[in-house]
């Protein structure tokens, strides 16, 4: 009877040790399905954030007609930075004009069907067909038509590691579906009111070409004239691609 007796007393004592082990595992079972709710619920916000801000970013460009901006356009690679600056016009569909003037004069514009490159004093322009550019402007084109952030880029999502200019900015980040094979990343920085205050092009070979705009006018007056080309009397024309 004493040996039965320390046999009911062993399995009676054991059963609080056991106990004490199922509602750890447990614990742990819950804290870990709170983690997993926890992170799908906050991914589930950060991704329907993003996209309330890419659906705003398209309703703004798509509701324009023209769109007018000071630029500075910054290039980093190959162990060197270049910074240039002037004005950015862009009307719909397709036309857009890049007047440079600092550090010097250059004019790349497009007349919805043919691009043209040319710097004043040059003896030659290049000319390009629209369809064909290959260019790095390429991703500000999508501005020009029907605004789709989602369906351009990507992988669209946040960049919490990447500082905007300034505060209140939202930057996101994606890869352009057209330029995948060439360009790695592309980071916009939207202003509170949805804006595209920042465009920055990371090439797979590591440079990395900024856009930066500013003073930017929604629906100015602006003749198609400005975005036509004529070559200058002795200037020849080359077909091909474009370069800087």
């Amino acid at each position: 009877m004493k040996g039965a007796g320390s046999r009911i007393e062993s399995a009676s004592g054991s059963a609080p040790g056991r106990n004490r082990s199922l509602m750890t595992q447990m614990g742990k079972f819950s804290g870990l399905a709170i983690l997993a709710l926890s992170t799908a619920t906050t991914t589930f916000a950060w991704s329907a954030d993003v996209s309330a801000m890419a659906k705003a970013v398209d309703d703004k460009y798509n509701h324009l007609k023209t769109l007018q901006a000071d630029f500075s356009e910054i290039y980093r690679g190959a162990g060197t930075e270049r910074t240039e600056s002037g004005t950015l016009l862009l009307k719909k569909p397709g036309k857009m004009r890049w007047e440079y003037r600092s550090p010097k004069e250059k004019l790349f514009v497009s007349d919805g069907k043919d691009v043209w490159f040319w710097a004043p004093g040059d003896r030659q322009v290049r000319r390009s067909q629209l369809k064909r550019l290959e260019d790095l402007r390429s991703p500000i084109g999508f501005l020009l038509g029907k605004t789709k952030l989602g369906k351009e880029l990507r992988g669209l999502s946040e960049a919490p590691d990447v500082a905007p200019l300034n505060r209140g900015d939202e930057v996101l980040r994606g890869v352009p579906q057209a330029l995948a094979d060439r360009v790695s990343e592309v980071v916009l920085e939207i202003t509170p009111d949805d804006w595209i205050r920042r465009i920055v092009i990371e090439e797979v070979d590591g440079s990395v070409t900024e856009y930066r705009f500013s003073n930017q006018k929604a629906d100015a007056d602006i003749p198609d004239l400005r975005f036509r080309f004529e070559p200058p009397p002795g200037v020849e024309v080359i077909d091909g691609e474009l370069g800087q």
